[in-house]
Order: C-alpha cells, then sequence, then structure tokens
C-alpha cells in the first residue's frame, strides 16, 4: 500500500491547508483541481499496483493511511482525525457513520462502474441496499490459519482456541465483533444477538476458555507473528497472513487458512466518502476505478480473494482464491446494534482487562 507516517500525514496536511490550490482548499478540491487523494483504508487492502494505475491515468498522488479495526478507524474520526476522502467501514459501521452525518451522501449519477457491483451484495448490504452512502468494495471473512508443521492435527473449528496444548502459539483479532461473534457462533447464537444471557455465555466462553491459550488479542501483527514462528494459529484475514508469509515458501506449502463450517461473522467492507471531503472529485473518481472489471480482477487476484462484490470481475481473474463464496455460505454479517453495542462495549473490557 502506498502510505506515509502520520506525521508526515499531519505535516501535509497542516502545509496544504494554507496553501491555495491544493487539498486544503475546500472551493479548489471540490472543483476537481487536487492533486491528491487521501484514503483512510484497512491494512493490506488496496494492492500498490491498483493505487499506482490510479495516480498514472489521473496524475495525482494517493495518500494511503491504514486501521486494523472499525473501531479504531471510527475512535479516531470522532476524536478529530480529519483530512480523509474516501474511508472503507464495515457495514454495520457504514449504518453508524450515516446516522451520525459523517458521510456524504453518495451521487449515483457520478458513478459509470456501478453497473458492475454485484446485486448478490447489496441483497446481503441491508444497511444500505440503494448505495445511498456507500458502495460495497468486498464480501469476505475472518478465519484461521494454522501452521500444518506445528499443529497437523486439528479441528476446522472456532473450538481450536481451546486447546490448551496449542497455549502461547496463538492470538485472535482485537476485534470486539469478530472474537465475540466467533463465540456466539460457536454456542448457535446470532452474531448479532442482543440478548443479555447469550452475549454472557460468549464473554465467558472467549475470558474463560480461550484467552488463556492466546498469546494476546492483535489485529495489527497477528501475520508478522505467524511468519516469524511466533505463533502457530492466528485468527485473521487471509490477505494479511498470505502477504507476510509470501516469501517463504516452506511456510506457505504449510498453512492451511480456513472459515470455520460452523460460520462467524462476515462484513461488507464498503467505499465511503467522508463528510467534508476536501477531494470528492477524486473520491469519486477512484470509486469508479475500483469497479472497473479488470481493476476489481487485479484487486482479487493480487490477494486471493474471490471476486464477491463485482459481477463482471469473475471471468477476468488470473488466480484461484485462498477461500470461496461457498466458504461464506453460514457466515452473518455484523449489523448495527444500536443500543445494545454498548453491552458489548462492556463484556469485551471485561475480557481485555482481565476480568
Amino acid at each position: 500500500m502506498k502510505k506515509i507516517p502520520v506525521s508526515a500525514a499531519v505535516a501535509a496536511a497542516a502545509l496544504t491547508a494554507v496553501l491555495p490550490g491544493c487539498p486544503g482548499d475546500a472551493g479548489t478540491a471540490r472543483s476537481g483541481e487536487s492533486r491528491r487523494l487521501h484514503i483512510y483504508n484497512w491494512t493490506y487492502y488496496t494492492p500498490d499496483s491498483v493505487i499506482e494505475k490510479f495516480e498514472a491515468e489521473y496524475g495525482v498522488e494517493v495518500i494511503y493511511d491504514e486501521f486494523a479495526s472499525n473501531e479504531e478507524m471510527y475512535t479516531k474520526l470522532q476524536a478529530g482525525g480529519t483530512g480523509y476522502d474516501i474511508i472503507f467501514p464495515s457495514g454495520d459501521y457504514v449504518s453508524i457513520m450515516a446516522n451520525q452525518g459523517m458521510l456524504e451522501k453518495i451521487d449515483r449519477s457520478r458513478l459509470s462502474s456501478l453497473v458492475n457491483v454485484d446485486p448478490r451484495v447489496l441483497q446481503k448490504a441491508v444497511y444500505d441496499p440503494a448505495m445511498d452512502y456507500s458502495v460495497p468494495y468486498y464480501w469476505g471473512a475472518a478465519g484461521i490459519a494454522v501452521n500444518t508443521a506445528k499443529v497437523p492435527k486439528y479441528e476446522k473449528s472456532w473450538s481450536i482456541f481451546s486447546r490448551e496444548d496449542l497455549r502461547g502459539r496463538m492470538t485472535m483479532l482485537d476485534d470486539m465483533r469478530e472474537v465475540l461473534g466467533d463465540a456466539l457462533v460457536s454456542l448457535r447464537h446470532s452474531v448479532n444477538t442482543k440478548n443479555p444471557a447469550e452475549l454472557e455465555e460468549a464473554r465467558t466462553l472467549v475470558n474463560n476458555i480461550w484467552k488463556p491459550n492466546l498469546t494476546k488479542f492483535d489485529a495489527e501483527a497477528f501475520g508478522k507473528g505467524y511468519a516469524n514462528g511466533d505463533f502457530w494459529v492466528v485468527q485473521g484475514y487471509a490477505e494479511v497472513v498470505y502477504e507476510e508469509i509470501a516469501g517463504d515458501p516452506v511456510l506457505l506449502a504449510n498453512t492451511v487458512f480456513f472459515i470455520p463450517p460452523e460460520g462467524g461473522p462476515a462484513y461488507i467492507d464498503s467505499m465511503c466518502i467522508l463528510k467534508g471531503a476536501r477531494n470528492i472529485d477524486l473520491a469519486y473518481k477512484f470509486i469508479d476505478f475500483i469497479h472497473r472489471p479488470e481493476i476489481y480482477a487485479e484487486f482479487t487476484d493480487v490477494f486471493g480473494f474471490p471476486a464477491t462484490a463485482n459481477a463482471a470481475a469473475g471471468t477476468l481473474k488470473k488466480e484461484p482464491p485462498r477461500y470461496t463464496v461457498e466458504d461464506l455460505a453460514n457466515t452473518e454479517l455484523k449489523d448495527d446494534l444500536g443500543e445494545a453495542l454498548e453491552m458489548y462495549n462492556t463484556a469485551w473490557e471485561t475480557i481485555k482487562v482481565g476480568y
């Protein structure tokens, strides 16, 4: 990904705020004359090659900043983090942020590539089926990576985190909805339950059974830890793991990634224009660019994804995916929990502080 250090990003933002004719001048930027597009996206989620093609075609520079969880992204924006044009929240946070007035309404007439968005994904995107505030980027799910040289026998289930013989060699994401969702599914509850008793069951499973076997909850360095051999089993995203082990043919051959058959939390990450974005014209160009079939095929090939959000890209793909659309069959999208979110926050905090 194209990225600059946070300190450099802040300095750049301060500079552009005082220079006429650059992104800090809202009038100029909204007229389409800005030369920079500021993106806030998940780690390992837009290939360098795609960014470079966009920069070359439009003669612009992309400034790419990263987050590891929806909560991290949302907290930063709520705390005053500004300067971004496009953000990539999951569906539940699209709903939250749209309701709080944090997103620009999408002018669909400016996006010719929307005809390529897979209707099946829009049917699932009940939080914004008409694409009023978001355009689907990718439908997927976290899973489990296992080093089979170290763990030759295992069950393809979230119950692997109950194994005391793997204590100190496993991590789960530092992501409330993902971890509690896995526990809820293991207990045959919905990942979106608002039943306090069911959530308490899940909290107890994570806190008392899974957590003692984990090295840590980690949404940022689990791929690196897996690649260097510190961890043998990690919950996380396939693209992160495989990016980190790409240069190790032995570990590649010994790695299995799976989404447990019992299901788990799924996500539709979407492209949204942040309220007050200074470079709206470029933001629309980027969203339209991503959904060109050949670009979407390139994006999914680089990360080993199935082409879940672009109906026209499937026939252009050149690489087999790390998992398939069929593997997502039993997963459940994370909904906006409304007032029940606080109940989840409390449960997660007790897990994190060792209650």
